[in-house]
């Protein structure tokens, strides 16, 4: 009887040490979540700056029409840079697809590129991005000083850029339009100015 009466207590204690570990664990989670501020789109400084009147373009589309950017017109424009051989670009179609659904009554989605056109068309079909229009264009990228990619750019209905930057997620891709809502070029800049 001793010996069970004895594991009983011991097991107690292992439960009360358990549940005292898990605390401190959630605590420091909890602490470290304060400290870890969330990650927006990562901002270049070259190019159009975020507030500044984006250049105009016209371009032809590969799926038909033309694009025109950085001028007044009624929607907002997301140009997303990709490229056929860029995984990451291709895990983030599904996230434009959606937003192009849920957002057309206030943002046209362009995507845009360079290079071999044959291979375009074919990220077209076989991602199935006719609904987009889609240009061809080293001018564009080289204007808005597109080095990495993922990358994406937010201009106002007036052809101003209010975000832009390198987005390797949704998250990166959502701040975007965090920071078109906010008024800060990002993430950083909002936390760093509630933090004050």
């Amino acid at each position: 009887m001793a010996i069970l009466s004895f594991t009983v207590v011991l097991l107690a204690l292992m439960v009360a040490g358990l549940i005292l570990g898990f605390f401190v664990l959630a605590r420091q989670v909890g602490i470290l979540h304060e400290r870890v501020a969330p990650v927006g789109a990562m901002i270049n400084d070259s190019g159009p700056k975020v507030g500044e009147l984006s250049p105009v373009f016209s371009l032809d589309s590969l799926t038909g029409g033309k694009v025109n950017l950085g001028q007044p017109s009624g929607k907002h424009s997301l140009v997303f840079f990709l490229s056929p051989t860029c995984p990451i670009c291709k895990k983030l179609l599904p996230a434009l697809k959606s937003i192009q659904k849920s957002e057309a009554g206030w943002l046209s989605v362009v995507l845009a590129s360079d290079g071999d056109q044959p291979r375009h068309e074919q990220l077209i079909a076989t991602q199935k991005l006719e609904g987009f229009p889609y240009v061809l264009s080293e001018h564009l990228g080289v204007t808005y000083r597109v080095a990495r990619l993922p990358f994406a750019v937010l201009l106002d209905e007036q052809g101003v850029v209010r975000a832009k930057g390198l987005v390797n997620s949704r998250e990166q891709l959502e701040s975007l339009f965090n920071a078109l809502e906010t008024g800060y070029a990002s993430v950083q800049e909002l936390v760093s100015k509630t933090a004050s």
